[in-house]
Protein backbone atom coordinates (compact mmCIF):
# COMPACT_ATOMS: atom_id res chain seq x y z
CA UNK A 1 0.00 0.00 0.00
CA UNK A 2 1.22 3.51 -0.80
CA UNK A 3 2.47 5.53 2.13
CA UNK A 4 0.85 8.79 3.11
CA UNK A 5 2.48 11.91 1.68
CA UNK A 6 1.63 15.62 1.69
CA UNK A 7 -1.01 16.11 -1.00
CA UNK A 8 1.21 18.44 -3.04
CA UNK A 9 3.56 15.52 -3.68
CA UNK A 10 0.78 13.58 -5.42
CA UNK A 11 0.04 16.22 -8.08
CA UNK A 12 1.91 14.55 -10.96
CA UNK A 13 0.36 11.15 -10.22
CA UNK A 14 -3.21 12.49 -10.07
CA UNK A 15 -3.20 14.66 -13.21
CA UNK A 16 -5.57 12.25 -15.02
CA UNK A 17 -8.02 12.57 -12.12
CA UNK A 18 -7.76 16.37 -12.12
CA UNK A 19 -8.28 16.40 -15.89
CA UNK A 20 -11.33 14.17 -15.50
CA UNK A 21 -12.86 16.45 -12.86
CA UNK A 22 -12.21 19.58 -14.94
CA UNK A 23 -13.81 17.84 -17.93
CA UNK A 24 -16.83 16.91 -15.78
CA UNK A 25 -17.30 20.57 -14.80
CA UNK A 26 -17.02 21.66 -18.43
CA UNK A 27 -19.68 19.08 -19.35
CA UNK A 28 -21.90 20.62 -16.66
CA UNK A 29 -21.58 24.01 -18.37
CA UNK A 30 -18.64 25.57 -16.53
CA UNK A 31 -16.78 26.24 -19.79
CA UNK A 32 -13.66 27.77 -18.20
CA UNK A 33 -13.06 24.95 -15.71
CA UNK A 34 -9.39 24.00 -15.83
CA UNK A 35 -7.22 21.35 -14.26
CA UNK A 36 -5.27 24.03 -12.40
CA UNK A 37 -8.50 25.56 -11.04
CA UNK A 38 -9.56 22.16 -9.70
CA UNK A 39 -6.12 21.68 -8.11
CA UNK A 40 -6.23 25.15 -6.50
CA UNK A 41 -9.76 24.52 -5.24
CA UNK A 42 -8.71 21.24 -3.64
CA UNK A 43 -5.70 22.85 -1.99
CA UNK A 44 -7.52 25.89 -0.64
CA UNK A 45 -10.93 24.44 0.26
CA UNK A 46 -10.45 20.74 0.93
CA UNK A 47 -6.78 20.16 1.82
CA UNK A 48 -5.94 23.20 3.90
CA UNK A 49 -2.43 23.00 5.40
CA UNK A 50 -1.25 20.29 2.96
CA UNK A 51 -2.25 17.18 4.99
CA UNK A 52 -0.66 13.77 4.55
CA UNK A 53 -2.89 11.42 2.57
CA UNK A 54 -2.62 8.18 0.68
CA UNK A 55 -3.11 8.17 -3.09
CA UNK A 56 -6.58 6.61 -2.93
CA UNK A 57 -7.69 9.26 -0.40
CA UNK A 58 -6.52 12.09 -2.67
CA UNK A 59 -8.34 10.57 -5.67
CA UNK A 60 -11.48 10.05 -3.59
CA UNK A 61 -11.42 13.68 -2.40
CA UNK A 62 -11.18 14.94 -5.99
CA UNK A 63 -14.04 12.77 -7.22
CA UNK A 64 -16.17 13.94 -4.28
CA UNK A 65 -15.62 17.64 -5.08
CA UNK A 66 -19.09 19.00 -5.82
CA UNK A 67 -19.91 21.61 -8.40
CA UNK A 68 -21.21 23.83 -5.56
CA UNK A 69 -17.83 23.72 -3.81
CA UNK A 70 -16.04 24.46 -7.07
CA UNK A 71 -18.30 27.39 -8.03
CA UNK A 72 -18.01 28.82 -4.52
CA UNK A 73 -14.22 28.67 -4.78
CA UNK A 74 -14.15 30.26 -8.25
CA UNK A 75 -16.48 33.05 -7.11
CA UNK A 76 -14.37 33.89 -4.05
CA UNK A 77 -11.18 33.79 -6.12
CA UNK A 78 -12.69 36.16 -8.67
CA UNK A 79 -13.55 38.68 -5.96
CA UNK A 80 -10.14 38.35 -4.27
CA UNK A 81 -8.21 38.64 -7.53
CA UNK A 82 -10.21 41.62 -8.73
CA UNK A 83 -7.86 44.52 -9.39
CA UNK A 84 -8.88 47.16 -6.87
CA UNK A 85 -7.37 50.07 -8.77
CA UNK A 86 -9.08 49.01 -12.00
CA UNK A 87 -12.38 48.83 -10.14
CA UNK A 88 -11.90 52.32 -8.69
CA UNK A 89 -10.94 53.70 -12.11
CA UNK A 90 -14.02 52.10 -13.69
CA UNK A 91 -16.23 53.66 -11.03
CA UNK A 92 -14.64 57.06 -11.60
CA UNK A 93 -15.15 56.81 -15.35
CA UNK A 94 -18.74 55.70 -14.87
CA UNK A 95 -19.55 58.62 -12.60
CA UNK A 96 -17.82 61.11 -14.92
CA UNK A 97 -19.83 59.94 -17.93
CA UNK A 98 -23.12 60.27 -16.06
CA UNK A 99 -22.44 63.90 -15.08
Amino acid sequence: MEEAKPVTQWKDRIMPVLNSKAHEFRMLGYKKASTEDVWQCMQKKIWKNNPDKRLYEVVQDIFHLSNNQYVSFITVEAYQNDDLMASIEALKQGSESSD
